[in-house]
């Protein structure tokens, strides 16, 4: 297949992503305010704020594009779609509609299922962030959460994490060419790992690197590994810990990733995290972090920023949209912090001195 016809194919992939998960948001709304009692009212974007983020949204998957044309990663991930979990699963949403908007309308926000031990996790971890059931601590939840990811950033949330793997892979080149090490000896962690997509899109760039994975959901690691044991190469080594207090030795990685973890801590966990994260990360080695946009990158979006954390209950985003994370990760030590922004995400590359 040539490239114009590859390119023209995600196109028209990505916007029927992009117009599948609108016209699920639509039905649902419409759905649920026929059987509920109190009609659900959606506060009207300005359709200025709604063409600047088609803008965004078109010069991410450029971006995406581009990315894969140059060989950072192979262009069989930009279509990478589970169909049979898809197919599986997608029914299952519409069953557990109801209860998620009864638990919203009612702000139930700690309710997990009676068979759900929640003793021994941090409080605020313990929650039912997007209104999900069961939080992060159930196998129903994390066969869920990838496609209600994807549904919630209207298809796009596959191409926002791919834009943690040129800087990763960029750094692993850098060192391959200052050492004499070998691919298969070079260490990342992801920490959050959750479902272990990230992990999945690592490995696709980087096919023989040692890939490890942290997370604090049982369920969620269990889904990881059975995603991940699917894909060629070393399996992950994956453990359930909690990122204040990584179970590694110092200086022991290559590079650190972080996808959508920062804004579901309250900010002095954020700060430890950052500092756990310098403490296991190699002198001269890269962490990055993947998270939503903030203030200061992206003001003109401040009106999705200002009710996302109401619509979707996450308590600890709206702190995280002044937060200055840059001060936090030069206070852990790291330096040559570079910045980007694509869509609804933003990237923090920082490096630990040599």
């Amino acid at each position: 297949m040539s490239d114009t016809l590859t390119k023209l194919t995600y196109q028209t992939f990505q916007q029927g992503k992009n117009y599948f998960a609108l016209t699920h948001k639509i039905l649902s709304t419409r759905l649920m305010n026929l059987i509920s009692a109190h009609e659900r009212q959606a506060i009207p974007l300005p359709n200025e704020l709604l063409l600047k983020a088609q803008q965004r949204l078109n010069n991410l998957l450029e971006v995406d594009w581009q990315d894969a044309e140059r060989g950072v990663y192979p262009k069989s991930l930009l279509f990478d779609i589970p169909w049979d979990e898809f197919f599986l699963y997608y029914p299952a949403m519409w069953l557990d509609l109801p209860q998620l908007w009864d638990r919203a309308k009612h702000k139930r926000y700690q309710e997990f299922s009676a068979d759900i031990d929640t003793s021994g996790y941090p409080s605020y971890y313990v929650q039912n962030f997007h209104h999900q059931t069961d939080g992060y601590l159930s196998d129903f939840s994390a066969n869920m959460y990838d496609l209600q990811v994807e549904i919630l950033f209207g298809g796009s949330a596959d191409a926002m994490r791919r834009r943690i793997l040129a800087p990763v892979k960029n750094a692993i080149v850098e060192t391959l060419h200052a050492t004499s090490l070998h691919q298969r000896e070079i260490r990342i962690l992801d920490v959050a790992c959750g479902t272990g997509r990230t992990l999945k899109m690592i490995r696709a760039a980087l096919p023989q690197v040692s890939l490890f994975g942290t997370d604090l959901s049982p369920a969620y690691l269990r889904k990881a590994n059975e995603l991940l044991s699917q894909i060629p190469g070393e399996l992950p080594q994956l453990l359930q810990a909690n990122a204040e207090e990584l179970p590694y030795l110092d200086n022991y990685f290559h590079a650190v990733t972080s996808v959508f973890l920062f804004h579901e801590l309250p900010a002095t966990v954020r700060q430890r995290v950052i500092e756990e994260c310098f403490r296991v990360t190699k002198p001269g080695g890269t962490f990055i972090i993947c998270d939503s946009i903030q203030m200061s990158d992206s003001p003109e979006m401040e009106p999705m920023m200002e009710s996302f954390h109401e619509t979707f209950h996450e308590p600890y985003y709206k702190h995280y949209t002044t937060d200055n994370l840059v001060e936090r990760l030069e206070k852990a030590g790291f330096n040559v912090i570079d910045t980007q922004v694509h869509f609804m995400s933003k990237y923090l590359i920082a490096r630990k001195p040599a």
